[in-house]
């Protein structure tokens, strides 16, 4: 029996409308499953300017596939199909550790590429740093992220859906249904100077009841 291929979740940031022509320029790339969300970036103007990431309203698509098929897709992205892609974007991959068995073997039976082995380029170099907290408190978490060296994020909006015993179990009474996602890309020698701040000022004693977690990212390539 042929042994699983890996999976990857490859997170695609790039102006809002965009993300429907890049799930169908993805599909002809054998990457089939995806999620999208619209989003709200938090850089200024200024930084957007020199990220080259246009507006600030986003569409964010998370494309589930095979590791092979993922540094295919990015090396693709940064080479014979740079400027495929309307407007301007980043696009990062992520290890998935676990999935539902129906999805992974829909997406194994779709994708024919093989495993070559190896790991991405970048694996070292750069980490999403992913932050949840109460509605109203994006700005600034993010500000206190910019001060320990981030550029800028990306917002999502979402509920808390837990049965209440998290935040009762650590006393925690601001702990809203409401919350919004901060998606926040940085070098990974920030990466732990970065979630200690946010963590000191914004963590769950306090009014924004910040829940800070990260991972690793293996590619990451910008979309023009």
């Amino acid at each position: 029996m042929k042994k699983a291929e890996p999976m990857r979740m490859v997170v695609s940031i790039v102006e809002r409308g965009v993300g429907g022509k890049l799930i169908k320029l993805y599909e002809k790339q054998q990457v089939y499953a995806h999620l999208r969300c619209e989003g709200q970036g938090t850089a200024t103007s200024e930084i957007l300017d020199i990220l080259g990431l246009g507006g600030t309203e986003k569409d964010v698509v998370f494309s589930f596939t095979t590791r092979p098929a993922a540094r295919a897709l990015l090396e693709k992205l940064d080479d014979e199909l740079r400027g495929a892609v309307p407007g301007r974007g980043i696009a990062f991959t992520l290890p998935l550790t676990a999935m539902s068995s129906l999805l992974a073997v829909y997406i194994g039976h779709k994708t024919r590429m093989e495993d070559e082995g190896g790991e991405g380029m970048d694996s070292a170099k750069n980490s999403m740093i992913l932050v949840t907290v109460n509605r109203g408190s994006a700005e600034g978490v993010m500000a206190t992220a910019r001060q320990a060296g981030a550029r800028g994020g990306t917002v999502l909006r979402g509920r808390w859906v837990g049965d209440g015993s998290f935040g009762q179990a650590l006393g925690i009474t601001t702990l809203q249904e409401e919350r919004e996602i901060l998606l926040i890309v940085v070098p990974t020698a920030i990466r732990n100077q970065v979630m200690n701040d946010i963590n000191r000022t914004h963590g769950l004693k306090t009014e924004a009841c910040a829940l800070v977690t990260a991972m690793g990212i293996e590619q990451l390539i910008q979309l023009s």
